[in-house]
């Protein structure tokens, strides 16, 4: 069955159909909460409310855009509150205890790029971290992007610009170390 069908038996009280949109849906709400929330826990609770959220305001759906852009727009809007009103990003970062060990061992110039780079992401600014989490890791379009956060797709570009300079200036050194 097509989209809209499913959309009309979901909106007709079709429990079968909300499991089906569900179904279609959730691996990649739940992949956009986990890349903003950088925590398993809150990621299936933000996903969670996303999708209590689009069953209760499928009928303000219109249908002009894609059903994954509208539920991501969600999404985005469910994570960055959520973030907001318990004012904590994940922090990934070595325990104390686990600190001693690691320096105690010997190790040539080979930093944990992956740590590195989610630190950098994190530390970027609210909207250039949105647009390149929905761009450069999502794969939307900037007027995908534009839609779903109410921007100008030139802000999206720019942002996601900007972004991308920021990030290329944080780990710069990372970058110096390893270029002979």
């Amino acid at each position: 069955m097509d989209e809209r069908e499913l959309i009309a038996r979901v909106r007709a009280g079709d429990g079968v159909a909300e499991r089906a949109l569900y179904d279609a849906h959730v691996d990649r709400v739940y992949r956009l909460a986990y890349r903003f929330a950088g925590d398993d826990e809150l990621a299936r609770e933000y996903t969670q409310d996303t999708f209590v959220r689009a069953f209760e305001q499928l009928g303000t759906f219109r249908g002009e855009a894609k059903l994954s852009t509208w539920l991501h727009a969600i999404a985005t809007s469910v994570v960055l509150n959520g973030l907001r009103k318990v004012k904590r990003f994940h922090r990934r970062e070595t325990e104390l205890d686990d600190a001693a060990t690691v320096a105690a061992t010997p190790r040539r110039a080979e930093p944990d790029l992956k740590r590195r780079l989610a630190q950098a992401i994190d530390a970027l600014p609210e909207g250039y971290r949105t647009v390149f989490l929905l761009h450069d890791v999502e794969g939307y379009t900037h007027e995908e992007i534009g839609a779903s956060l109410g921007i100008e797709t030139g802000t999206s570009k720019a942002q996601l610009s900007r972004a991308r300079a920021k990030l290329r200036d944080a780990l710069a050194d990372f970058a110096g170390e390893w270029v002979s």
